[in-house]
């Protein structure tokens, strides 16, 4: 019985067996369709990554849809390697070994939409490369080596929307009369000046020309594409705001980073309402005024990185304004104060408002009194952070300054009954807000003031004279700062970057409390200095986005002196190599460190190789001495050959789907987010990650 209710569900279960393996298994696993070496999990979807072939696939199923063909080793195409491909509407040909594309080849390509071109070692493109391509809407060519368009290569695209040229070697662009245009990235070439009349693109919403070479910005350009609504002209040479700019509402991204046009005026964005997205990163911008906040009402994003913020009073609004209206503030790590020192180096982003060394508020409560003539003497007061008491004047009697005095403003007299009620907050002065030994004190108004000692002046004491009151033997004498050593040297230069070397010369001036230095390019046509206020903690910084292989006098003062008797400068160079080269590491200040174990890894290496050389001759040398030989030598050889081929020492390999890589940010280019996005690895073997479709 028992037998028999195994056998019926055996029957039954035999057919259930078999569909489910027929749902788990892949479609390509099945199909005797699908090209050695490559995935076909999907209708109309074949994937060949890595199949380290110079050639394309053949038998390609006159169905496909997309076909992925990146990181393969294709070193040529022909037009005959596309017959029968009637329905294909993708190509992904990236990361391949092409340099040159014949002219129709993609011919009967008729119903193809979207080709990848990317990262390849292409030169040139020709005339009637591209014929025949009647439906295609994005043309993907960056990260080539292209110096040369036919002016006549993209004619016939006229249902173009994306064409990406970026990181070529184009001096010139061709005609590029494409009406449905709508984004056009350019950046990375040698393209200092545009034609107008090359870009008849009246649809056009990005533009991108960051890292050309662009030193102005055609207005003509700008006017003609009433459509625009992003412009990046990052990494340029333009010396001031583009004017044209004040005449393109329109705009929701704008990249401005790295110009030498130096901190933008609230004038110069007010036209700018409508921005979403902005980034004026290195820049030189020491603050923001508070006007700024009502300038964008629908930002998102905003990058403000790499700038040399003063961080007062004056900016405590920032932080709260970003959390206020939710705005995100990219590269946040290098968005950092510079000054005051005890400031200097956090986070913008995380600074509270009493870390700008505003005052806190006071809380005053007044009523409806009748007028008295009671007379009070004058109160003397006496504040936590200063031994001087300071007097409060009578509200007919006004206090003239003297020495390093600051007048308190003058307060009605009280009567005698209790006629005003102040409620007041325990004040107290941020921390070490006044410099050169000055002393903060609180007004009656709730805010604070700085008593500076005879000699010093300014609102925060940062100014000295000569007739300072220090003592003699601690500030330096004019022989004493020029000496044969010099006070500050340059090491670690990079391409992009050097470290001064400040120890020196902050030993050698104890009084001071800040340290002004002013670097420019020797080398370049924009010879202006750009100042930069450091604390005397910082006895070595690096300065970064520097040009390649230029000299830069490095000078550096006390902040506040009066006159460049106290400032030292020396020149440094940086050196060679392109604009997108990362900083270089220094090896030879830990060289010795890893030879020495490395010598020592070698010879134990070496030693163990020795002993287990000797184990083996004498355990080969026992075992011959008792083997007894019953086959011939070569039977001996086919049992080996035998034995690895059923360990499976030869197989056949087998096709592997690649999870997907992280976007990451290169030193060149920023990672392509695309339209239509991706699920797949590119499986990258250039330094730019190549932006998938599916």
């Amino acid at each position: 019985m028992a037998q028999e209710r195994f056998c019926t569900m055996k029957v039954f279960l035999s057919p259930l067996m078999s569909l489910l393996l027929l749902l788990i298994l892949p479609d390509g696993l099945l199909s005797s369709n699908c090209p050695q070496d490559c995935l076909c999990s999907n209708p109309g979807n074949i994937l060949c990554s890595r199949r380290r072939s110079s050639t394309i696939p053949g038998k390609l199923d006159s169905s496909t849809k997309n076909l992925f063909l990146f990181a393969n080793g294709i070193e040529g195409i022909a037009a005959e390697d596309f017959n029968g491909l009637l329905n294909l509407e993708m190509l992904d040909l990236s990361q391949n070994k092409l340099t040159d594309l014949p002219e129709r080849v993609f011919e009967p390509l008729s119903s193809l939409k979207n080709l990848d071109l990317s990262s390849n070692q292409i030169t040139y493109i020709s005339e009637k490369c591209f014929h025949g391509m009647p439906q295609l809407e994005r043309l993907y060519l960056y990260s080539n080596h292209i110096e040369k368009i036919h002016p006549a290569a993209f004619n016939g695209l006229e249902n173009l929307l994306e064409l990406k040229l970026q990181g070529n070697a184009l001096t010139t662009l061709p005609l590029l009369s494409l009406p449905k245009l709508l984004l056009l990235d350019l950046r990375f070439n040698v393209l200092p000046s545009l034609n107008t009349s090359k870009l008849q693109t009246p649809n056009l919403e990005s533009l991108r020309l960051g890292g050309v070479g662009l030193t102005s910005l055609n207005n003509e350009l700008i006017r003609n594409l009433k459509n625009l609504h992003e412009l990046d002209i990052s990494e340029n040479k333009l010396e001031s705001f583009p004017s044209a700019l004040k005449e393109t509402p329109g705009l929701f991204h704008l990249n401005l980073a790295g110009n030498p046009m130096g901190p933008p005026k609230i004038e110069d964005l007010q036209n700018l309402g409508e921005l979403t997205e902005l980034d004026i990163s290195s820049l030189s911008i020491q603050g923001l005024p508070e006007e700024f906040s009502q300038l964008f009402p629908h930002l998102e994003k905003l990058a403000i990185a790499e700038n040399p913020f003063n961080c007062l009073c004056n900016l405590a609004w920032f932080p709260r304004w970003l959390r206020a209206q939710s705005i995100t503030l990219e590269r946040t790590e290098e968005t950092r104060c510079h000054f005051p020192p005890i400031s200097a180096g956090k986070v913008l982003k995380r600074l509270e408002t009493r870390d700008f060394g505003c005052p806190t508020t006071t809380a005053m409560t007044t009523t409806t009194v009748k007028t008295t003539t009671t007379t009070l003497p004058a109160p003397v007061t006496t504040l936590p952070t200063t031994t001087r008491p300071i007097q409060v004047p009578r509200a007919s009697e006004k206090t003239p300054s003297k020495g390093g005095d600051v007048p308190l403003p003058s307060v009605p007299a009280s009567p005698s009954s209790s006629s005003i009620d102040l409620v007041e907050e325990k004040q107290f002065c941020p921390k070490y807000p006044c410099l050169n030994e000055g002393t903060c004190q609180w007004t009656l108004r709730g805010s604070f003031v700085c008593a500076c000692p005879d000699g010093t002046s300014g609102q925060f004491c940062e100014i000295q004279s000569r007739s300072s009151t220090y003592p003699t033997e601690a500030v330096p004498s004019k022989s004493t700062i020029v000496t044969k050593t010099p006070d500050i040297t340059s090491h670690q230069a990079t391409a992009t970057s050097i470290l001064i070397d400040l120890h020196r010369y902050v030993k050698m001036r104890p009084h001071i409390r800040g340290i002004r230095l002013t670097y420019r390019n020797l080398s370049g046509p924009d010879r202006r200095p750009i100042p930069l206020n450091l604390p005397i903690t910082f006895q070595e910084y690096t300065l970064r986005g520097l040009k390649p292989n230029s000299t830069y006098n490095v000078c550096v003062s006390p902040i506040g002196a009066a006159s460049d008797a106290e400032s030292v400068c020396t020149q440094a160079h940086t050196k060679p190599g392109s604009s997108g080269t990362g900083a270089q590491i220094d090896t030879s200040a830990y060289a010795g460190t890893v030879l020495v174990p490395a010598y020592a890894i070698m010879i134990l290496l070496f030693l163990i190789a020795i002993a287990v050389a000797m184990v083996f001759f004498l355990r080969r040398r026992r075992a011959k001495t008792h083997l007894d030989l019953d086959c011939e030598p070569s039977q001996l050889g086919m049992d080996g050959v035998k034995a690895g081929l059923d360990n499976g020492a030869l197989f056949h390999k087998q096709p592997q789907l690649m999870m997907p890589e992280p976007s990451v940010q290169t030193s060149s280019m920023e990672y392509e987010v695309l339209l239509i996005q991706d699920h797949c690895s590119s499986n990258n073997n250039m330094p730019m990650h190549k932006p998938s479709y599916f």
